[in-house]
């Protein structure tokens, strides 16, 4: 089966990078125009582009959203998704009213879940709950924070909702290149019944090969290998059968 593959754009002080692990500490530059980076994608074939504005995570505010703003309404035939800084109903009318095609809600479904869920019966499709884990246990606040909440109850918990949509993303293989947590995955979306994007670990077309023959993963975000060009966003496209 075809699973979607959403290149993902990591923004800190306007520029493309990427963190080890959610380190902020860790961080490599790999570009200064996010609009720039997303234009290139969706010249390779990009159905989706996955931005998160780090700063806007860490500090609980939008930060980088001019960018995401700029490349939802110049490059028409793209889709983007956004997460990061979202703590409020007007950030995420902010986002869908400029454009963007869903909203990724993360910290505030773990503090709030009351207003998370309202939030899913308002506005449906456009709206993805981003669980971050360690250890499978949630992770909040552009990761700084580690609650004591099991991913795959918080995940349960917004499926039954009415949520259609998970980020999964398993902290310790992200920005690693050591291959993604796929048991850690497929345990989600098992739980949830829904379709659960992949994030976190992906170093080669063989685990996206490996991604898209399990049941209920319907995407893979792909970052760091891209910038560190272990393969391209076509054959990446072509690993996993996408249109």
């Amino acid at each position: 089966m075809s699973i979607t593959i959403y290149p993902a754009i990591d923004m800190r002080g306007g520029n493309c990078v990427r963190l080890l692990q959610g380190d902020y500490g860790k961080e490599t530059i790999y570009g200064d125009s996010p609009f720039d980076m997303a234009q290139q994608f969706a010249a390779e074939g990009a159905e989706w582009i996955h931005m998160v504005d780090l700063d806007g995570a860490k500090d609980g505010k939008r930060v980088n959203d001019r960018f995401v703003i700029e490349a939802a309404q110049k490059l028409n035939k793209v889709k983007i998704q956004i997460g990061g800084g979202i703590r409020s109903e007007a950030d995420i009318l902010h986002y869908l009213e400029n454009g963007i095609d869903r909203v990724i809600i993360g910290s505030i479904a773990v503090s709030n879940p009351e207003f998370a869920i309202d939030m899913i019966k308002k506005y449906g499709a456009k709206i993805a709950v981003g669980i971050d884990a360690k250890n499978g246990y949630v992770a909040t606040h552009g990761w700084v924070d580690t609650s004591e909440l099991k991913a795959v109850d918080l995940g349960k918990r917004f499926a039954d909702a009415g949520a259609e949509t998970f980020i999964f993303t398993d902290i310790a293989t992200d920005g690693t290149l050591k291959g993604p947590n796929i048991a850690a995955v497929c345990e989600m979306a098992e739980v949830t019944g829904k379709n659960v994007i992949a994030s976190g670990g992906v170093s080669s077309l063989a685990d996206l090969k490996a991604l898209s023959v399990e049941k209920g993963i319907g995407g893979a975000i792909v970052g760091k290998a891209l910038y560190e060009n272990r393969f391209t966003l076509k054959e990446a496209l072509e690993e996993v059968g996408a249109k």
